[in-house]
């Protein structure tokens, strides 16, 4: 996130339309922002500014130097269950995605599955607002935009934690840390293959720390991580710090810390 943007969330700004047939090329969209002081994409009704609870947790991103971290943020805003605006930048285009938790929806002119596979590794957040648009559920929102334009959230959630640029723990689940499957991930419709696949069955039956599961078959400490990160944002993953099998996490600042304080 651009150290401006946090700035200008709690001003009042006009915004334009979405352009459905086109996205902005990064150097266009920051050309109107620095012109105009607008966004590109409209703000058609409610608020201006973002929830300061949302506000509160974007700061100690952009503190903790994580504020461009895509996953991150949508963290945040299912956390705190708020919807925004994400503008993520992917090469040199602005991809206007809009995330709707308690729908678990998500708006776009244009449908992320373009950027399939390795395409989620160039995705980093140029900035974030109030939502364009309205909910799916919201009788109103055909006034808007399309009904196509609206996708459920939990696959894209899915392939951003095993193919986007994080390959680290969320912070949320660092740490001191054992994790247990709850369910299938294939109860929800959502794939793996291969050694991924292996470890999503095992830890179903057993629970363990992410050092333990990076020694497993075909598995690292960053397929490991990727591995947690999409099951607990899939709502499938139990995550202790009181079993046994808990152990500080590698590779992570909040691991490092508790690792040096047992051997204390």
């Amino acid at each position: 996130m651009h150290r401006r943007t946090l700035s200008t969330f709690t001003q009042a700004q006009p915004m334009r339309d979405f352009d459905e047939s086109t996205l902005w090329r990064v150097s266009q969209f920051d050309r109107v922002r620095d012109l105009t002081g607008e966004s590109g994409f409209a703000s058609l009704h409610g608020s201006s500014v973002l929830p300061e609870t949302l506000l509160g947790e974007l700061k100690r991103l952009e503190q903790s130097g994580r504020d461009s971290d895509v996953l991150e943020v949508i963290t945040a805003c299912l956390r705190q269950r708020e919807a925004a605006l994400l503008c993520l930048q992917h090469e040199a285009l602005v991809w206007p995605v809009t995330v709707f938790p308690k729908q678990m929806m998500y708006h776009s002119p244009r449908d992320l599955a373009l950027a399939q596979g390795a395409g989620f590794m160039h995705f980093s957040l140029h900035s974030i607002e109030p939502p364009g648009v309205r909910p799916l559920s919201d009788r109103l929102y055909e006034r808007e935009t399309q009904p196509a334009h609206y996708r459920p959230l939990l696959p894209l959630l899915w392939s951003l934690a095993l193919n986007g640029p994080r390959g680290e723990l969320l912070g949320e689940i660092a740490g001191t840390m054992a994790y247990r499957a709850l369910k299938s991930p294939q109860e929800d419709g959502l794939s793996l293959s291969g050694a991924l696949g292996s470890a999503a069955e095992r830890l179903r039956r057993d629970t363990v720390s992410l050092s333990t599961i990076a020694h497993w078959p075909g598995m690292n400490v960053e397929r490991g991580s990727r591995l947690l990160n999409a099951m607990y944002l899939a709502s499938a993953l139990l995550v202790t710090r009181t079993h046994p099998a808990a152990r500080p996490s590698p590779h992570s600042t909040r691991g490092l810390r508790d690792f040096f304080k047992a051997l204390r």
